[in-house]
């Protein structure tokens, strides 16, 4: 996703639905599409998907790619010491970095979105 410069980030929902957030992939795209984009983004860019995890280059890592381009869900199991925690906390590489909220919304849900949608 390209970062909104500072100055042009939308401040009001009129100025939001003119945004770039109003594209169809931002206003219905649940968090599994948002990490599977992003992780086939960092693929192509050839960005680093989980740096710091070692030894897991040919078992674990292709195998949380592959459930996260199938869009399923994960249970990670393991011993103490096996980066269970640091694959959890490099998830969120894969999500965007900005979201549109509007300001003083106490639950930041997404508001381009009528009552029916699905965060996930």
């Amino acid at each position: 996703m390209a970062k909104i410069k500072p100055e042009k980030k939308p401040t009001t929902l009129g100025a939001l639905k003119r945004s770039q957030f109003t594209e169809d992939r931002y206003t219905r795209r649940t968090i599994k599409d948002e990490m599977r984009e992003n992780l086939i983004r960092m693929i192509k860019t050839g960005e680093p998907l989980f740096p710091g995890i070692m030894g897991y280059e040919e078992t674990v890592i292709p195998e949380i790619v592959n459930a996260i381009l199938s869009r399923h869900h994960m249970v990670l199991l393991g011993l103490r010491g096996q980066a269970k925690s640091r694959i959890l906390r490099g998830l969120t590489s894969f999500l965007d970095v900005e979201i549109p909220t509007i300001e003083g919304c106490e639950i930041h849900d997404n508001p381009t979105c009528d009552s029916g949608c699905d965060g996930g």
